[in-house]
């Protein structure tokens, strides 16, 4: 398949340079973070690892640092963006948490990105390494018999070195602004449904990866134009290689290979979903000061749609939603796939 520029090899270049250009640009963003705590000494050979970059998310913390700690994961590599909740001191008080604070633009890291990999390359290489929001909880097959650990050896006897997930948007029925979640709660025993279908895939032919669009976000905020509706796609769990870097939030990465984390031949890879919680009560709230901070891709026009769409009443739940059990559930509904993982 041809590159943009016509012969491949031109794809090739332009690639490259790319990558490098991004390492660079993690390099330098590196600089603006400061340690507030920096374990890393303890993070051990073989140990998977957890990336985040967070703002003013608090009360999501004590349940999300459970979750992960719960499916193998053994150190936290944390980002604070300027919070002014508290949520820091949480952090520093966690023993399995290295943390850095900033109060740079997060547009100009490229909407944190530029944090991420400035770590993934200092202190992720060779290590799984798992890169989510505080609001993307992993979902992968066997996930309740099989920890982190035993995905991720049987991707490596597999010559695998990447891992997609959907992002599965889950909401509650009945009004978003109604739907409570105390801190340290179970956000998925509130928002509790997901669209099983009206999802679209495409493939970016320069870069390699699926692009996926739908669900809720799709129909209720951005059906005057599908098109502009957020990715779905991500690429989250990647055996880390100082040659690597993410280009756009964890959607693709470079180098191309690491993006074909698909079956073109008609079988299956194995795949997983990231249920996403976003729809809480705090979310007009925070929908209303991201849209004034303009930090977000696009001006923030995703923020935008979704103001607008609050100030009309949303209601994300329909006839078609389910319930979500498990990661059968998925699996029969073809969200994610085992592959040949038995």
């Amino acid at each position: 398949m041809r590159g943009l520029g016509g012969h491949p090899l031109v794809g090739r270049l332009r690639r490259r340079a790319e990558r490098q250009r991004l390492i660079a640009r993690g390099i330098l963003g590196g600089g603006a973070l400061r340690a507030l705590s920096d374990r890393t000494r303890r993070i051990g050979p073989g140990d998977i690892l957890c990336l985040v970059t967070l703002r003013d998310e608090r009360a999501r913390l004590p349940w999300f640092l459970d979750y992960y700690r719960g499916l193998g994961v053994r150190h936290f590599l944390m980002v604070d963006n300027d919070s002014s909740d508290g949520g820091a001191d949480y952090l520093r008080a966690q023993p399995d948490v290295s943390l850095w604070w900033t109060d740079a633009s997060y547009k100009a890291a490229r909407f944190g990105m530029d944090w991420m990999n400035a770590l993934l390359r200092r202190h992720g290489r060779g290590h799984w390494c798992l890169t989510v929001d505080p609001d993307e909880f992993l979902v992968y097959p066997h996930m309740d018999q099989r920890p982190l650990t035993a995905l991720t050896s049987w991707l490596e006897s597999a010559g695998r070195r990447s891992f997609p997930a959907m992002l599965l948007d889950m909401y509650p029925k009945g009004p978003i602004e109604e739907a409570l979640c105390a801190q340290g709660q179970d956000p998925f025993a509130v928002a509790r449904w997901f669209d099983p279908a009206n999802y679209s895939i495409q493939k970016n032919a320069y870069f390699g990866n699926l692009w996926i669009q739908g669900g809720p976000r799709r129909r209720a905020f951005f059906s005057h134009d599908p098109l502009a509706s957020p990715a779905l796609n991500k690429i989250p769990l990647v055996k880390w290689d100082a040659r690597y870097a993410y280009v756009s939030s964890t959607h693709m990465l470079l180098p191309r290979g690491l993006n074909l984390v698909y079956d073109e031949d008609g079988g299956e890879l194995i795949s997983g979903c990231l249920l996403h919680a976003k729809f809480l009560s705090s979310f007009a709230a925070k929908s209303a000061e991201e849209l004034d901070r303009r930090q977000h891709y696009g001006d923030s026009r995703e923020y935008r749609a979704y103001h607008d769409g609050l100030h009309r009443g949303a209601d994300l739940w329909c006839s078609e939603s389910r319930e979500y059990r498990d990661w059968r559930q998925l699996e029969d509904l073809g969200l994610i796939s085992r592959g040949n993982w038995a």
